[in-house]
């Protein structure tokens, strides 16, 4: 097993809160993290047909099997569990008793009307950051076309699996686990071919009339579809930051893939050379450093704090970090050397938001860091080493 960074939060999560929700795409190594740090726990999951009738037919009984709590793994297949988990815990009140995983944002899942608000420690494991994979010693020899087209799920690393066959399993996975749970679709084809659509589209502005007419389904259906992918945690938007600076801005989010090697499956990319060289490099490449970002937060059990700004004029800062007090602009260049202008917009940028001294950086794919004209450039394997958002 690959360690994982946000090993430290959960169990300082477990010591506050009664019960403690890990959320994250299928495939993120949720529970081989939480198995490892609660050995002594009984396991359950509602993939299991046995489990998930036994906690349906008598959620009470269920959990009064289980005094000292226990890790329940899918937790999304059974909501209606959690009044029943609200009560256990309210006459136990012992922290760290419940351990839940979830392939599917919570906000999606707990619609019993009884929220564990104050009891519930929450946080999202995403794919592997770079840095746990530099810390294992997977990541020797890798560069950074391999990482595009590998992707960063634990299991394409720790055992090696081949990423086209890997990809294809995930694929109809969530397709028949979650999709036909949660959508009435009835040509799952089609709803591939949206996912397909929607990797083309990683890096750009969303635009979900076009996505939906390409796709021959209404933009209601495509509207649907996409808010099972973000619960999915498959895709987020990014959403622009709502500071003006005396510009018009756009107002339309824009779509990245929480994995890059997913969306190079569904780009048909053929191997690290192709990747190297396919015209959404730049696309793939941005979405790698901004999910390398949200890691960071998610780790820690934060919340997102990144947006981007564009105005209607075309400038463009691929990432804002909003701290409160400051804004940290973040431009994103996939090549391996710094072009003269590539500084430009930031500079421009820091002017318009009057933070001429303020942090700023370049996260480029080459391997060298320096400072040029007050902004830090970031080498693309150090990205967390030097922003923290």
């Amino acid at each position: 097993m690959i360690p994982r960074r946000a090993a430290a939060t959960i169990l300082k999560l477990a010591k506050s809160f009664p019960v403690v929700a890990v959320t994250g795409p299928r495939g993120a190594g949720k529970t081989t993290l939480l198995r490892s740090l609660f050995p002594q726990k009984p396991y359950f999951s509602f993939e299991e047909p046995d489990k998930f009738e036994r906690a349906a037919a008598d959620p009470r009984g269920f959990l009064e099997a289980v005094p000292e709590g226990a890790i329940i793994d899918e937790i999304q297949r059974l909501p209606g569990l959690f009044p029943y988990l609200h009560d256990a815990v309210e006459a136990r009140a012992r922290a760290g008793a419940f351990i839940l995983a979830a392939s599917q944002d919570l906000g999606s899942i707990d619609e019993s009307g009884q929220p564990l608000h104050g009891r519930i420690g929450l946080l999202r494991l995403l794919p592997l950051s770079i840095a746990e994979l530099t810390d294992s010693g997977h990541h020797a020899g890798m560069g950074l076309p391999a990482i595009l087209y590998k992707g960063l799920f634990p299991h394409l690393h720790d055992r090696n699996a081949d990423p086209a066959a890997w990809y294809g399993e995930y694929v109809m996975s969530f397709l028949e686990r979650d999709v036909r749970r949660v959508l009435n679709v009835r040509n799952l084809a089609v709803f591939q071919k949206f996912l397909r659509m929607c990797a083309a589209r990683v890096g750009n502005l969303l635009n979900l009339s076009s996505l939906a007419a390409d796709c021959g389904v209404t933009h209601n259906t495509a509207q649907s579809w996409l808010q099972v992918l973000e619960a999915g945690m498959i895709v987020f938007l990014l959403r622009p930051h709502p500071r003006t600076f005396g510009k018009r801005l756009v107002k339309a989010p824009k779509i990245y893939f929480h994995d890059p090697g997913l969306a190079s499956w569904l780009l048909n990319v053929q191997g690290p050379e192709h990747a190297a060289i396919h015209p959404q490099r730049g696309g793939l490449f941005e979405g790698l450093i901004i999910a390398e970002l949200l890691k960071s937060r998610a780790n820690a059990g934060l919340a997102s704090n990144l947006f981007f700004w564009r105005n209607n004029l075309g400038d463009e800062i691929d990432v804002i970090i909003d701290r409160g007090l400051e804004l940290w602009p973040v431009e994103i260049k996939s090549g391996e050397t710094i072009a003269s202008d590539a500084l430009k917009t930031l500079k421009k940028w820091r002017t318009w938001a009057a933070q001429e001294n303020g942090a700023a950086f370049l996260v480029y794919g080459g391997r060298e860091a320096l400072r040029s004209g007050g902004i830090s450039v970031v080498p693309w394997e150090r990205t967390s080493d030097y922003i923290q958002p």
